[in-house]
């Protein structure tokens, strides 16, 4: 074989070996490429736990997660620059017709309910709400409520509590918002008498940036419609409590997912809906959308 068909042979492998390596980094389905989150800051560690267990199953699957407030999330999911998303709301019609106009299909899955904590610093005296406390005060009415600390003024908590009190916009008295939730937690935890508005996950198994402070917090009873005098009439978002459906302030949280085809954002939405993403959901404190089974080992 002469010199030039040697160098034309070594050429031709050369290439043939980046080709497959091309096209192997470029493969895209249930359990390798690469996708984007965009997600609820309000329900960021749940994600992160699940993310964590998903990653290290699917080590060839790469996950890039944008953490925003509700309405900024919905930017990214409605400019098609991310089509995976995690809210504690579904698509409204016209919302979905981004989508739908692209003839993608939209798949809603939930995945866990989640309770939007109350909570109020520990040496507080007074740990006990009533719903109609806090429609009240978002309607901008007299209220036992004296201020509400939310985490972003556009948020989901906002606009879940916006939506029970069937107000438009927030009042100019009573009503405060930081930026995320730690800030809440913070905020909270070093002002007695202020009452905050938080996700619950973030208090089941807060990281060692806000531990120390929701060490100082107590999460608030609320009972439906006017205040009680009967105290077991008032419910805290535990597990046992949103499955009875008590706890007034319950929301579903749902994984969006616009990809419109097999790939790695819906291998983690089925990983998620699945068994052992159900196990994180219920070690988590919040509600699994399906209870996963136990099994029970009998020696003799």
């Amino acid at each position: 074989m002469n010199t030039n068909r040697i160098f034309w042979a070594l050429g031709l492998l050369v290439l043939s070996f980046f080709g497959a390596c091309h096209s192997k980094s470029t493969v895209q389905d249930y359990t390798h490429g690469r996708t984007s989150l965009v997600v609820d800051e309000s329900l960021a560690p749940i994600i992160e736990d699940q993310l964590l267990i998903f990653q290290s199953v699917y080590p060839e699957v790469q996950v890039s997660t944008l953490y925003k407030p509700e309405n900024e999330l919905l930017k990214f999911l409605l400019t098609d620059s991310i089509r995976v998303a995690v809210m504690a709301r579904t698509l409204t019609p016209q919302e979905a017709k981004f989508y739908e106009q692209k003839q993608i299909k939209i798949r809603v899955t939930r995945f866990a309910i989640d309770g939007i904590a109350l909570i109020t610093n520990i040496n507080n005296t007074d740990s006990l709400l009533s719903e109609n406390d806090i429609i009240n005060l978002m309607q901008g009415k007299a209220s036992a409520i004296k201020s509400l600390v939310f985490d972003n003024p556009n948020s989901s908590t906002v606009r879940y509590l916006k939506e029970l009190a069937k107000v438009n916009s927030l009042p100019s008295k009573g009503i405060y918002a930081l930026k995320t939730n730690p800030e809440v937690i913070t905020y909270v935890a070093t002002h007695p008498g202020s009452i905050g508005v938080v996700g619950v996950n973030w208090l089941m198994q807060p990281d060692a940036s806000i531990s120390d402070a929701v060490e100082q917090l107590k999460i608030m009873g609320v009972c439906k419609g006017n205040r009680k005098n009967d105290a077991t009439s008032y419910f805290k978002p535990t597990q046992s409590d949103l499955a009875l459906g008590n706890y007034p302030l319950m929301r579903n949280l749902y994984l969006i997912n616009c990809e419109g085809g097999p790939g790695p954002g819906t291998g983690f939405t089925s990983f998620v809906a699945g068994e052992r993403g159900q196990r994180i959901v219920l070690k988590s404190g919040l509600l699994p959308d399906s209870i996963p089974p136990r099994e029970v080992i009998i020696r003799k």
